[in-house]
């Protein structure tokens, strides 16, 4: 250099560059905008403004319905554009696309039930009102893209409004996700899926995973009457329990009489699990029957095939399904000749037969069903909407400004005929195992203002959903429940009745009680056989500490306990030594090892465990807090922890020892310590007075970029059930206002 300033360019220039760089990053997204779009995006915008409070959660405001869904989309992008576009790319089969052939099997399993033909000729079918929705749906990510050029979507270049039909329920795969992927292997691959980290929400089924010691999935939702509340009002414990960070929490409102505010599967355009000014619901997994296999006689004639249906032989449907996933080398594909039979299409083979599935296929319906309940203003119009008959996955909790609550079981049941066992594959060619319709919400389990003044669920069955005011089990046929009761539920119990005096935070309290149900039975077992070991038994004395400890111990949880992590460890080093033989003999593993496992067994279970932590943690006296840690590095959706970096102790375990708060920790390669992924996510207590008054908080924090102070400003609170007022009116925002703007503003 000469030392001559360097000379910096006009405005024109800067503005010209600044073109040329925009044209070029937009790329096949800006080939695809015309001036009409762009337009339209800007009128919808000028009608929406987004307030963003002090925990920086997106408070939506528009003119209309559709205003509120084009401003929660783009807010969400802005929060977490790339969860948002996964849980798409996964509802409709493209995650080869992006992640390769480890997901092809995965992505043939959603596209044997998603059609993007058949969902755009639903989009035109839908009622006009649903259509604005998913045309605001759609404008609201492409705004977000277009205002955001340096944003590279993986797969998904253009939203249109029929993709909002792929995904209508909470929880990402839903029923789909029953679909084995091994199994679907063997029968279109006739090789074994290739396995990979499981990146999508707990809180759906999926029997891919074949550890026994899988973290519990479902969530926790409580109701509590007027007249067990200090204040006679009803009250709502709002507890999903996910793959952290799966939901964004936000409100949505509107002139058209929408005010939602809670947890939004990030996408989707309706508040999942949450509230109004005078409703409140809560989702929690149901154990209901509602997919059926079925199990069909097929033969090859003349190069086609035939199955057998009653008297008849009818022909197979035949369609070609490719699958594109990414090379080393650029996009490939391969193509699947996939079946179906008016059951459903065929997911495998068994004993020669195959077998086909048949679930709940109704898009408008599940989609119209999850976004009106969040208008509905009583227990009369949301129970209006459970007719739609659209949610097969989920039991909801209620509770009204009016003083209701209410529990609803799932409310897509086929109605079968009781001859057969529709738990197990039933004969295909068989008339008599059709669906008949379809049970009413009458004739499913369902509580209204039960006696006892508290109703909940926790993922286990509704026999005990209010104590002695629940349904009866022998008024039901058996496919409406297929699970059972579990530790939570009894934790669940405990906490609620006799008690009437409840408040928000006394409720919270509950949510947070530390009580560890599933060890009642069988640590005795453990005492009584140290007790009756023989003094010259060598594990008699190295034991003597533990058995003080956890003889002592109140079976509570906390950050500082000791017992708790011995507990613990004994327990999940038991459950790999009995689980066969307890399932063999029909019984629980809890039951199984307080009444019918070796003394020596559980013995050396309890010094294996020390023998553990003394390895991983230098004695096995460590506090819990030290094993069970919180820790949010970036904002990968399967997420990668590390012993050496900043990472916060959480006292509430995984929920499988009846802990109501929940937290799935385990080691991962390379760690000693435990890391949560899963369990309370997202929770929130609601008051419904004159006014509404809630608390909430979300895991580690709103925002998915590691820069934000978003990012982790909840981790604290999280760890501690400390939740944070929800500000629900709009008067409530003044001075926790961070920001306030249209979007692309």
């Amino acid at each position: 250099m000469n030392g001559k300033p360097l000379e910096r360019p006009g405005p024109g220039l800067l503005i010209l560059a600044i073109i040329i760089v925009l044209a070029a990053v937009r790329g096949s997204f800006a080939s695809e905008i015309h001036e009409e779009d762009i337009a339209r995006w800007k009128h919808e915008a000028a009608n929406v403004t987004i307030i963003r409070d002090d925990w920086g959660i997106a408070h939506v405001y528009g003119k209309t319905d559709a205003d509120a869904v084009f401003g929660a989309e783009y807010a969400q992008a802005e929060d977490d554009f790339n969860r948002v576009e996964t849980n798409y790319i996964n509802a409709m089969g493209r995650l080869a696309e992006t992640e390769g052939e480890s997901r092809i099997y995965q992505d043939l399993r959603m596209k044997l039930f998603i059609d993007p033909d058949a969902l755009k000729k639903q989009y035109t079918e839908s009622p006009e009102w649903l259509q604005k929705l998913m045309n605001a749906f759609a404008d609201g990510l492409n705004f977000y893209l277009y205002k955001h050029p340096e944003v590279k979507p993986r797969v998904i270049q253009r939203f249109e409004p029929w993709m909002a039909l792929s995904f209508t329920e909470g929880s990402i795969g839903g029923d789909i996700e029953r679909v084995n992927l091994k199994q679907l292997a063997a029968f279109y691959g006739k090789t074994p899926a290739p396995q990979t980290a499981r990146a999508f929400d707990r809180e759906s089924v999926n029997d891919d995973n074949d550890d026994d010691m899988a973290e519990p999935t479902g969530s926790n939702g409580m109701a509590i009457a007027p007249s067990n509340t200090a204040d006679h009002h009803a009250l709502l414990l709002i507890n999903p329990h996910t793959s952290f960070f799966f939901r964004s929490e936000l409100q949505m409102v509107s002139e058209e009489g929408l005010d939602a505010y809670g947890a939004a599967t990030w996408g989707q355009f309706f508040i999942y699990q949450g509230f109004n000014p005078r409703i409140g619901w809560m989702h929690t997994s149901s154990g209901v029957d509602a997919v059926d296999e079925y199990l069909e006689t097929v033969t090859k004639k003349d190069n086609r095939y035939y199955y057998e249906y009653g008297k008849e032989e009818r022909p197979l449907i035949v369609r070609q399904i490719t699958v594109p996933y990414k090379t080393d080398h650029g996009m490939a594909q391969k193509t699947f000749t996939a079946y179906w039979t008016h059951h459903g299409p065929i997911i495998r083979e068994e004993n020669g037969k195959w077998i086909s599935i048949r679930l709940m296929q109704k898009p408008i319906e599940a989609l119209s069903q999850s976004f009106l309940r969040t208008k509905a203003t009583d227990y009369k119009s949301y129970r209006k909407t459970m007719e739609f008959k659209a949610n097969s996955s989920n039991n909801t909790i209620f509770a009204d400004a009016d003083g209701n609550i209410a529990y609803f079981h799932g409310n897509f049941i086929p109605r079968r005929s009781t001859r057969f066992d529709f738990t197990r594959p039933v004969d295909g060619g068989n008339p008599e195992t059709e669906w008949q319709g379809f049970l009413s919400i009458d004739e499913t389990p369902h509580l209204l203002n039960p006696r006892s003044g508290w109703l909940y669920n926790s993922n286990n069955w509704p026999w005990s959903a209010a104590g002695p005011s629940s349904p009866r089990k022998k008024d039901y046929p058996a496919y409406v429940e297929t699970g059972g009761e579990s530790a939570r539920g009894l934790h669940a119990i405990k906490v609620l009745e006799n008690k009437k005096d409840f408040t928000l935070d006394s409720l919270i309290a509950a949510a947070y009680d530390s009580y560890l149900t599933w060890f009642d039975k069988p640590l005795p077992a453990l005492i009584r056989a140290w007790d009756q070991s023989p003094s010259s038994a060598p594990l008699k004395q190295k034991l003597s500490e533990q058995i003080a400890a956890l003889h002592t111990w109140d079976h509570r949880w906390s950050v500082n306990s000791v017992p708790t992590s011995l507990a613990i460890f004994w327990a999940e080093d038991m459950q790999h030594r009995v689980r066969a033989d307890a399932k063999k003999a029909g019984i629980s593993v809890e039951d199984y090892i307080a009444g019918k496992a070796a003394p020596e067994t559980l013995l050396q279970a309890l010094g294996a465990a020390s023998d553990k932590l003394q390895a991983s943690f230098g004695a096995w006296k460590t506090p819990w807090g030290n094993i069970n840690r919180f820790q949010r590095l970036n904002d990968d959706i399967v997420p990668k922890f590390n012993d050496a970096a900043p990472s916060i102790p959480v006292g509430f375990t995984s929920s499988a020892w009846g802990s109501l708060a929940s937290f799935g920790a385990h080691a991962y390669p390379g760690t000693k310590k435990w890391y949560g992924d899963s369990g309370n996510s997202f929770v929130a207590v609601v008051e419904f007075g004159e006014r509404v008054r809630a608390k909430a908080v979300t895991a580690g924090g709103e925002s998915g970029h590691p820069k934000s102070r978003h990012f982790d400003d909840e981790g604290l609170r999280y760890s501690k059930g400390d939740l944070r007022d929800v500000y629900f009116y709009r008067s409530q925002l003044q001075g926790h206002t961070e920001r306030e703007y249209h979007p692309g503003s």
